[in-house]
């Protein structure tokens, strides 16, 4: 990558105009008559380390090594204002989000069935549970039948919540892990995504043992147990955190002060990009549960009650905590060294084991910026509201290349069911940061070598294997620049 190359759409540099339709066709052209008269970069094979990751050395694990190829890493890519733009085209025209303040006060079946039916229908494979033990029809119906879809009200008035912990989001009402193979614990098919806490929700329907919402939040709709959902008004719950006192949380994680008056309070995990409101006017010598609070930010979070009501509670966060007093400026410094905060981190399908899958990893990347992505690969792909240049099958291997070139920090790889992050270019290899279960590649002796990694993980790209047949590079599906249409 040129590092003093300016930031611009990838469209309108390739076109020079802007990136309509027609730019965008016009990019496609010309890539295609670039690449046919331009051979692929000479590289030398990349080195095997012992750790059987190809072409990656421990500088390549630094975020600092990759801050220091940019020419302007702190340079704005978007300011406030233009963040503002990007999140309100995302909202306006991404079908994947739901805008809650939008929903009616009252909700009809269709509506509800809607959400629902897509996640009920039942499985037709095999699954298996965590010991390999085939999961029995009988045990497969009484799942389903928990979901109570007959049951929904032909109307019924929208419930309101906040989310007090993190928690899975499930296909169906039920903790029961499935996966498609025996002796596989990693894939719960089960499992959809996870919410964390200070999220909003729409409460549309309950299970049938009344242990289960189904809950429609910002950017998904699925399963989640009651006992992590605080019902409240409609008002105290949309306008939870609205306020211009907040933290944003930059680290991976952090964790409130422990303490032994309030459980829900206590130790509770906030991830990457959460934003809690701060209690600016507490008294600084007043005690938060018996702590005084003068080495801690006093922030508000919300818990629920016996009764199932919404509580909104005093906490403490450690002034040590990983933190800001808004979102962080979208520049490629700040895009690299959160992403090389979860390095090392299990991957976690669909935010299994307290972590995050591939989407939700660049998600919460971008999120710590105040930059709204869909929840999925799939919806991530095809948003309207990005930058986005698109492959089919009948384009070349030349072509694809071409394009890898022209990539920058920040910029998103899609190949069918995962997503990676551009992180740069060393020695004509493009370098991605993702977290995956794995990669494949052809050794030097030609044969297919699997390293499994399952952690947030730096992989060169253009080595890698989608198959035994196929390069990753002839899989990729689409590329994702966050930022607007006619951005300069």
């Amino acid at each position: 990558m040129n590092a003093s190359m300016p930031y611009r759409p990838l469209a309108r540099r390739l076109t020079g105009g802007r990136t309509g339709p027609g730019g965008r066709l016009k990019a496609l052209a010309l890539l295609s008559l670039l690449a046919a008269g331009m051979p692929a970069l000479a590289r030398d094979p990349l080195p095997v380390p012992a750790h059987a990751v190809i072409g990656v050395q421990d500088r390549h694990l630094q975020a600092d090594d990759w801050v220091r190829r940019l020419a302007e890493p702190d340079r704005p890519l978007l300011n406030g204002t233009g963040v503002a733009a990007q999140n309100d085209r995302m909202w306006q025209s991404d079908r994947h989000l739901h805008v809650l303040q939008n929903l009616p006060p009252d909700l009809t079946r269709a509506q509800v069935r809607g959400w629902l039916d897509p996640l009920s229908a039942p499985p037709t494979r095999t699954l298996y549970d965590e010991r390999g033990v085939e999961i029995t029809k009988p045990q497969l119906a009484a799942i389903i039948a928990n979901a109570a879809v007959d049951a929904v009200a032909a109307t019924a008035p929208a419930r309101y919540g906040l989310v007090v912990h993190r928690a899975d989001l499930r296909t169906f009402p039920t903790r029961q892990r499935v996966f498609s193979s025996q002796g596989e614990t990693d894939i719960d098919r089960f499992q959809e995504s996870a919410l964390f806490p200070g999220s909003p929700v729409v409460i549309a329907h309950t299970s049938a043992d009344g242990d289960w919402y189904f809950v429609v939040s910002s950017r998904y709709a699925a399963w989640i147990e009651k006992r992590f959902v605080g019902e409240g008004a409609r008002d105290k719950v949309l306008g939870y955190g609205a306020g211009t006192s907040a933290l944003v949380v930059t680290g991976a994680t952090v964790r409130t002060v422990y303490n032994p008056e309030e459980a829900g309070i206590s130790a509770l995990q906030l991830d990457m990009g959460v934003r809690v409101p701060v209690l600016a006017d507490w008294p600084a010598d007043k005690a938060v549960n018996g702590q005084h609070p003068y080495t801690s930010h006093v922030i508000q979070l919300p818990v629920r009650r016996a009764d199932g009501a919404l509580a909104l509670l005093p906490a403490l966060l450690p002034r040590t905590a990983d933190v800001a007093p808004d979102y962080l400026p979208y520049t490629a410094a700040n895009l690299l060294r959160q992403s090389f905060k979860f390095l090392g981190e299990r991957y976690g399908w669909g935010h299994g084991y307290d972590s995050r899958d591939c989407s939700g990893f660049v998600s919460e990347v971008y999120q710590s910026m105040g930059i709204v992505l869909p929840r999925n690969t799939s919806a991530q792909a095809v948003s309207p509201a990005l930058e986005r240049i698109g492959f089919d099958a009948g384009d070349s291997h030349e072509k694809r290349l071409a394009v890898l070139r022209t990539l920058q920090v920040g910029d998103l790889v899609y190949i069918p069911g995962h997503v990676m992050m551009v992180i740069g270019h060393d020695n004509g290899t493009t370098y991605t940061i993702h977290d995956t279960t794995g990669i494949t590649y052809r050794g030097a002796d030609g044969k297919v070598v699997r390293t499994t990694l399952n952690s947030v993980a730096v992989t060169p790209l253009e080595p890698l294997l989608f198959n035994s047949e196929q390069s990753t590079v002839d899989r990729i599906t689409a590329i994702q620049r966050i930022r607007p249409q006619g951005a300069p």
